[in-house]
């Protein structure tokens, strides 16, 4: 059905038009734009008065003629083609096919700004998710349902941790697992795929991720969406909403588990904000726009579990942090809307540990909710609250030895710097392509414990010191 068509422009200020009002016009709308040859080219409404109606076109206004160009105001939003068969496909930003396979053949469209989820019907997370990774799986837990964003700086190793994750994450759910002492041991016959989200990234970086699912042979399983650094601002903006409306056909729909990957979530804020400076917006904190924190609700809260389907989105948004600055508005207001994040440090990542996931600064909020007997494992909980612990010690040790020299402190203070280096050698460092079960990794754990005196051990249920830790403790003694 072709919309209402209006003849000539107000003005053209770089990406934006302005038109005359148009009745039964709404927000986000889709708008078509014609130049004096009929080239045409979309947009869509980012703000009206009563008299005009302004437009943020896709692309550039190369060719636009104030006087001669068209507009056609199509009625609706703007929408994704769903189907089948999405897994396996390559998306620019605006959700148009480029890897030259032509168009989903589905007659099912979907609003990509989502539908609102009523609270009441959100189940809550549960399930764990092993990705492999020990830093992740013993300490920061990814549970399904959550979201878990990772703050990097540049440089950084985060695109190989992301796709790390991607290759290696699998779920554990407490159904599947219930009766077993290590989760690991458990199948998951519930299909898992990943929505991977480029905002914003270089070339190199996006051949980087494209060429690792091929490798690995994920890529089958993966939908990826894919707006480069030259892309239009406005492409940015819309491509996590088009990646996002791809999970929730999936995962609401299929029926299917689905991890979102979202990079690089500080492209799209900037993206946001020159948008925002285009419309002559009064900048708020470091000149963002005010509504920042809603726009990255908008996305963040599309995660979840919801009643009626036994799908899940889980998401892990990559955000680099200007400055490497944690309290930069962008990791500040993710951190609010989110469960947790994991921190990398560059200082680790310095001294040659991967992945350099910061010990304190990272938490998962819903780990509690995914670990323990018939989840992971019954020490679980226990031996990462002591390793917590015991490296926030390490810390403040590391501090005093920088101050009165090593050599000056206590026998106790030297074990735990002894800890603190096995901790980071043995138990974060691993392989790129070292998948760890979850059993492992809390094994390890025990493990760097050995090097702190027994009776330190305030956080850990006496059972377990005479279950675990002894059981480390002797098979260190026989390796000496």
């Amino acid at each position: 059905m072709k919309g209402i068509e209006y003849r000539g422009l107000i003005r053209i200020e770089g990406p934006v038009v302005i038109t005359r009002r148009s009745r039964n016009v709404g927000f986000n709308e889709v708008v078509a734009v014609y130049d004096r040859e009929d080239g045409r080219r979309l947009g869509r409404v980012v703000d009206m008065s009563g008299d005009w109606t302004a437009v943020q076109l896709f692309g550039s206004n190369t060719g636009l003629s104030a006087d001669d160009s068209r507009v056609e105001f199509l009625g609706k939003p703007m929408e994704l083609r769903v189907g089948p068969g999405l897994l396996g496909r390559i998306f620019n930003g605006l959700g148009e096919p480029i890897d030259g396979y032509g168009d989903i053949f589905s007659s099912t469209c979907l609003d990509v700004n989502g539908l609102p989820i009523n609270p009441y019907a959100r189940t809550y997370p549960r399930d764990f998710i092993q990705t492999g990774i020990s830093a992740i799986d013993g300490m920061n837990t990814l549970i399904r349902g959550q979201k878990l964003p990772i703050f990097s700086g540049n440089g950084l190793p985060h695109n190989r941790l992301a796709a790390q994750i991607v290759r290696q994450a699998r779920i554990i759910d407490a159904g599947a697992s219930a009766g077993t002492e290590d989760a690991s041991e458990a199948k998951s016959s519930e299909p898992f795929v990943v929505v991977f989200c480029a905002m914003g990234v270089k070339y190199d970086v996006a051949r980087f991720f494209l060429d690792d699912f091929e490798r690995t042979g994920v890529l089958a399983n993966v939908v990826v969406f894919l707006s480069l650094a030259d892309a239009p601002s406005l492409e940015r903006l819309v491509a996590p909403r088009c990646a996002l409306t791809a999970a929730e056909y999936l995962a609401y729909q299929r029926n299917m588990h689905v991890l979102v990957v979202m990079t690089d979530m500080t492209n799209y804020c900037e993206a946001l904000r020159e948008v925002s400076s285009i419309r002559g917006e009064v900048p708020s904190r470091k000149g963002y726009p005010g509504y920042l924190y809603s726009e990255l609700a908008s996305l963040y809260e599309r995660a979840g579990k919801i009643e009626g389907s036994t799908g899940s989105i889980t998401q892990i948004p990559i955000l680099t942090m200007p400055n490497d600055d944690i309290s930069h508005p962008i990791p500040d207001l993710s951190g609010y809307i989110t469960e947790g994040q994991i921190v990398l440090d560059r200082e680790l990542s310095q001294r040659g540990v991967y992945p350099p996931v910061a010990g304190l600064p990272s938490l998962s909020r819903l780990m509690k909710d995914g670990i323990g007997p018939g989840m992971t494992r019954e020490d679980h909980k226990d031996v990462s609250s002591q390793l917590f612990a015991a490296y926030s010690k390490v810390k403040q040790v590391r501090n005093l030895a920088s101050i009165i020299g090593e050599e000056e402190l206590s026998d106790s203070d030297k074990q735990y710097l002894k800890f603190g280096e096995k901790f980071e050698q043995i138990f974060l460092t691993q392989g790129e392509f070292e998948n760890r079960s979850i059993s492992r990794t809390l094994d390890l754990g025990w493990k760097t414990l050995t090097e702190i005196p027994r009776d330190e051990l305030l956080r850990v249920k006496s059972e377990f010191i005479g279950k675990y830790f002894e059981a480390a403790q002797s098979m260190r003694t026989e390796a000496v």
